[in-house]
């Protein structure tokens, strides 16, 4: 049977909106988290950190633009996404929309700490501290603050995952491959974070885990924007 034959958004133009922005915001989000993160942040050195983020400040600003950059993404591939995976479950399609939703909105909360680095360390606003330790705590906790909060984010955004991984084996036609994949990076993102989140004291081993599973975890959702680019909503027929 013909899908959503009349739409006001085709399946294609939905798939490519998808598409598109999946791959924007990996370069945004690699590059706040692959250049400006491992740049300036200095794990376990509050003095360092500050310094280089004082020091290369419209770099660290730059940083939270292409998150913001990456926020307003996600939203877009949220409907996106639901828009084109409805056809094969409207209500599972909505709730991995919300999800990702939900993700967002955590994102945009931690987002919020690294604002409040960059109003502390732009001279413009002067503050003073009776002893500049105090000043680094704050920047330390605030950086803390929004790996501890991404990583909360994360979890849903792992929930988000395998929804929609469950939807691309069940559609017949995506690639079965991608869609293990999508699932495989749902139990990664859930299992890293919640050893993030909840068991600090194993950070050392959650590193190891996470550089394991680092491949699965940005492949697959790429893999899925990369599909929704060239063939995504080509297809207009599915089985009823």
């Amino acid at each position: 049977m013909l899908i959503f034959e009349k739409e006001k958004i085709s399946l294609r133009t939905a798939a490519l909106i998808a598409g598109i922005t999946i791959c924007i915001i990996a370069i945004t989000a690699g590059f706040s988290v692959g250049v400006v993160q491992s740049k300036l942040i200095v794990e376990g050195d509050s003095a360092s950190t500050m310094y280089n983020i004082k020091n290369s400040l419209s770099l660290f600003q730059l940083g939270i633009f292409n998150w913001l950059v990456t926020l307003i993404g996600d939203i877009v591939i949220s409907w996106a996404l639901y828009i084109f995976l409805k056809q094969f479950d409207n209500s599972l399609s909505l709730l991995g929309a919300w999800f990702r939703l939900a993700y967002s909105a955590i994102l945009g909360i931690a987002i919020l700490n690294l604002i409040f680095v960059a109003i502390l360390l732009n001279t413009k606003y002067k503050f003073s501290f009776p002893e500049p330790e105090q000043l680094q705590f704050l920047v330390l906790l605030f950086i803390i603050g929004f790996n501890k909060i991404w990583s909360l984010g994360l979890i849903i955004f792992g929930a988000h995952l395998f929804i929609i991984g469950y939807l691309v084996i069940k559609s017949g036609f995506l690639p079965k491959t991608l869609g293990i994949l999508l699932v495989i990076a749902s139990f990664s993102y859930i299992f890293i974070h919640i050893m993030h989140l909840f068991l600090p004291q194993l950070e050392s081993t959650t590193k190891i885990l996470e550089s394991i599973l680092s491949l699965p975890m940005a492949a697959s959702e790429l893999g899925l924007g990369i599909w929704l680019l060239f063939k995504g909503g080509k297809s207009k027929k599915v089985k009823a």
